[in-house]
């Protein structure tokens, strides 16, 4: 007869699974729910414009149009999330895209080509950003209160600048960018921007030590102050991350449209902010995703595009956006009630 060896003193009789789990389990089993929700509203866009306008909404142009139109409010809103995870807030990101773009597009900056128009977009945002961090982190302003106060600031001394007109970009680096030929693999340059910087911005908030402090200052401000964390430091750097974001936004922006505009940047703030609760970022801080707040992006881009396929109306598009708001906050609320 055959012997069975007996399991070694100490173990169970449960079976040990063997090898590493396949990739898709391994997927599966880390993915976050809200996450594949979101996947599922998107899909399910999709599937709308697919069947009420299938020859328009599944152009290839048109989905490119829409990953373009994402790119630049999703670089915005990789720099809210930040924000927000820390427990504050930026209303003023619309307003520095339009003051970036403005300063940005004088012909002045423009003599210096290239170079010239994105150094001082990225300029002029990372310093809004500074002025908004010293404020908050340092003058012990309510992020409220300063952003809003730099979104009117921003907002006049952009018009100031422009006189009201359309500031025409004539540097042929610049506008080649916005054009088919410059396609990667069918791909728009400014979707590869995107795409880069949401890579870094989801490294920096899930594997560096600075992603750590920001979920640990929204999560409880005083506690990573006694753990050593320098609380107004990181605050006055996430307003400058924010900034920096609007600078990058800026300069696609001026691809996008070869134009600054001072109405630039028009409630970008709102969709920003809207996108990453969505998202699942909590608007009381201490928990972000870079990778929902994309999502919300898209959502909300689709929502645009299909809405302008149909025809249909600005307001009731600006409904359902609402809409969509509200149920998110709920959800938020019931999913914090009962952990």
């Amino acid at each position: 007869m055959t012997q069975h060896a007996s399991p070694p003193r100490g173990s169970t009789d449960k079976v040990q699974p063997v090898g590493p789990l396949p990739v898709w389990r391994s997927l599966v089993a880390r993915a976050d729910v809200r996450t594949l929700s979101l996947l599922g509203v998107l899909l399910a866009l999709v599937v709308v414009g697919g069947i009420t306008k299938p020859d328009e909404f599944l152009d290839t142009r048109n989905l490119q149009l829409v990953l373009t139109q994402a790119s630049v409010i999703g670089v915005v809103t990789v720099g809210v999330t930040f924000v927000i995870t820390s427990g504050g807030i930026d209303l003023s990101v619309g307003a520095i895209v339009a003051l970036s773009s403005v300063w940005a597009t004088t012909v002045a900056t423009q003599d210096f080509g290239f170079a010239g128009v994105l150094f001082t977009a990225v300029l002029v945002g990372v310093g809004c950003g500074l002025v908004n961090g010293v404020l908050i982190a340092y003058g012990g302003m309510v992020p409220f209160i300063a952003t809003l106060a730099m979104l009117a600031s921003a907002r006049g001394l952009a018009l100031q600048i422009t006189d009201g007109k359309t500031q025409i970009v004539n540097i042929d680096g610049i506008l080649k960018l916005g054009e088919r030929d410059s396609y990667v693999l069918g791909i728009p340059p400014l979707v590869l921007v995107f795409a880069v910087v949401t890579i870094i911005g989801w490294l920096v908030l899930n594997r560096t030590t600075f992603g750590r402090r920001t979920v640990a200052v929204g999560g409880n401000a005083e506690a990573a102050r006694l753990a050593g964390i320098d609380v107004r430091r990181q605050r006055l750097y996430l307003y400058l991350l924010s900034g920096l974001c609007c600078g990058i936004a800026a300069f696609l922006l001026i691809i996008l449209s070869g134009s600054g505009q001072n109405t630039n940047g028009n409630l970008y703030e709102l969709d920003a902010i809207a996108a990453a609760i969505i998202g699942g970022t909590l608007l009381s801080g201490g928990r972000g995703t870079i990778t929902g707040s994309v999502l919300g992006v898209l959502i909300f881009t689709t929502i645009t595009n299909i809405f302008a396929l149909n025809n249909l109306q600005s307001d009731v598009q600006q409904i359902a956006k609402g809409a969509i708001i509200v149920a998110a906050v709920l959800v938020q609320r019931r999913t914090a009630s009962t952990t």
